[in-house]
């Protein structure tokens, strides 16, 4: 028996998304929408449909389904990238779907003191990971990501290697986190030693290095800073080793903490991320700075901490404290 149409299509848009070199994340995501786009269409192939079965998949997310302007904006992505670079047919005119409206919200922010108390919770290597999300203004997957030799205790600084946008960047390596670290990559490479005794010591390279750098994929400064501790099977090469930590395993750390230092705010990974621009911002660094530091693309981006320093939502004072003053006074 024939395998579906649309199995077939979705082979050839991982194999295309490979090499592209995108994530396993972007390639699970696009592939999931596509498989539903095809689905929702009565597994009509994609090639027989168009712009006006786009619009109308697009519409239905935002309209019956409710999602976020994120993810449809995730669905829309996928399926351009069906039709420009999987089966080449270029869409004329502009998509006119009913687009999800995207919230202004204001991220939420951890005071200093609250800050100190959360990571005073952590303990182990989800403490160094807390630092780092904290002290340097990593992004989750960023600071999971993390190999060896990307952290420089010579220069002083973390390197960030493909991140948001597939661009590299240098960000604050923090002095607090550097002896915990020492004592933990002694661990790790203990660790490492044992695997490659146990022949599966090898780690995913991105950008078929694997093939440009014969045994790369053994080397100490290759490895992962946080692994996972068991062994898994890489779903793209087959090879059985060990990979990363999950983003999942952090988080329920960072909750656990939260929890013991009685703080109500909701904090995640990316809340870290939130305090580090917003307590620079304090100090008095320059937007330009921390714009760089965070890896923005547009300083607009940045910008949206000035909203939420410590004076409140406009960094004025409130009138009723300035009556209050005067009356003091």
């Amino acid at each position: 028996m024939s395998p579906a149409p649309q199995t077939r299509l979705l082979d050839k848009v991982r194999d295309k998304i490979r090499l592209k070199h995108y994530s396993i994340r972007t390639e699970e995501a696009y592939t999931s929408w596509i498989k539903r786009y095809i689905l929702f269409h009565g597994k009509r192939h994609p090639k027989d449909m168009g712009k006006k079965e786009i619009e109308a998949y697009l519409t239905h997310l935002a309209t019956r389904r409710n999602v976020a302007a994120s993810t449809q904006n995730q669905a829309f992505s996928a399926l351009l990238f069906l039709y420009k670079e999987v089966l080449k047919i270029e869409i004329e005119g502009k998509i006119k779907a009913f687009r999800a409206k995207k919230p202004m919200r204001l991220p939420t922010v951890l005071t200093v003191d609250e800050t100190q108390r959360v990571l005073a919770g952590m303990s182990g290597q989800y403490l160094i990971m807390g630092q780092l999300l904290y002290g340097g203004g990593l992004r989750a997957i960023e600071c999971l990501r993390l190999r060896v030799k990307d952290v420089d205790f010579g220069l002083n600084q973390i390197v960030v290697r493909d991140g948001k946008g597939q661009k590299d960047r240098i960000t604050i390596f923090p002095d607090v986190a550097k002896e915990r670290l020492r004592e933990h990559l002694d661990q790790r490479k203990a660790l490492h030693e044992s695997d490659l005794a146990d022949d599966v010591g090898s780690v995913y390279l991105p950008n078929a290095l694997a093939v440009k750098y014969k045994n790369a994929d053994k080397e100490w400064g290759w490895q992962y800073v946080f692994p996972s501790s068991g062994l898994s099977v890489d779903p793209r090469s087959g090879i059985r080793r060990r990979h990363h930590l999950h983003e999942k395993t952090l988080n329920r750390a960072i909750y656990k903490a939260r929890k013991l230092a009685g703080i109500i705010k909701p904090v995640t990974c990316h809340t870290f991320r939130h305090s580090f621009a917003t307590h620079l911002l304090e100090a008095g660094y320059d937007i330009r700075t921390i714009q760089d530091l965070l890896g923005h693309k547009d300083v607009s981006t940045t910008m949206i901490y000035t909203h939420v320093l410590n004076k409140g939502g406009l960094a004025v004072q409130s009138p009723l404290d300035i009556h209050h003053q005067r009356k003091i006074h």
